[in-house]
């Protein structure tokens, strides 16, 4: 402003160079002022039009504290039937589990045993069969040499036979054969 008196700030404005006087001077006027309630009411609309920031902070705590309280809740529940169930299945259902088990178990080693014992049986049955088949088998190949071995006997023997009676039949053949010649040549002198 022009002319040499003191100025008055509105606003926010701040009195260049400190003003004319030692005191400061209160650029809103007095607290009660209606200036400064207009002023008051205008920062309140500003920062709830345009500054977010303690609204969304506000509201982020709650959520953050809603979620954990909710999840936290649930979660002590989730773990607390998970406790439950292992304490279940410790006290009750792995006991009867065992016995279950121990029950059926010895029931299929007795099962077992009889299999095992019935199987040797059979092995045994089987070997005992076996060497039977064997031995007789041994001792019909042993018969059946000896019958061939007869058989060769009586072959030779009656190849003995037979080339004695054709040695012999040759012989008198041999002899008629020469007395047909002498009587031949007997006749043939006449």
């Amino acid at each position: 402003m022009s002319g040499g008196g003191t100025e008055r700030t509105v606003g926010c404005e701040a009195a260049p160079g400190g003003g004319g006087g030692d005191r400061k001077r209160d650029s809103l006027g007095t607290a009660g002022s209606p200036a400064h309630l207009i002023i008051k009411d205008l920062g309140e609309i500003h920062s709830r039009l345009l500054d977010h920031r303690p609204v969304i902070q506000g509201e982020t705590r709650y959520f953050v504290k809603e979620f954990e309280e909710k999840r936290g809740l649930r979660e002590m529940r989730l773990l607390d039937n998970l406790r439950t169930a292992i304490r279940e299945t410790d006290e009750h259902t792995l006991p009867r589990c065992k016995e279950a088990m121990q029950d059926s178990l010895s029931q299929v080693l007795q099962r077992l045993q009889a299999a095992t014992d019935l199987v040797c049986r059979l092995q045994q049955r089987e070997q005992e069969r076996k060497k039977i088949y064997n031995d007789h088998l041994v001792a019909n190949e042993k018969q059946h040499v000896i019958q061939w071995e007869e058989f060769m006997k009586k072959q030779q023997d009656g190849q003995a036979q037979v080339d004695e009676e054709h040695r012999g039949a040759v012989e008198r053949l041999k002899e008629q054969y020469a007395e047909m010649e002498k009587d031949l040549a007997r006749f043939s002198t006449f």
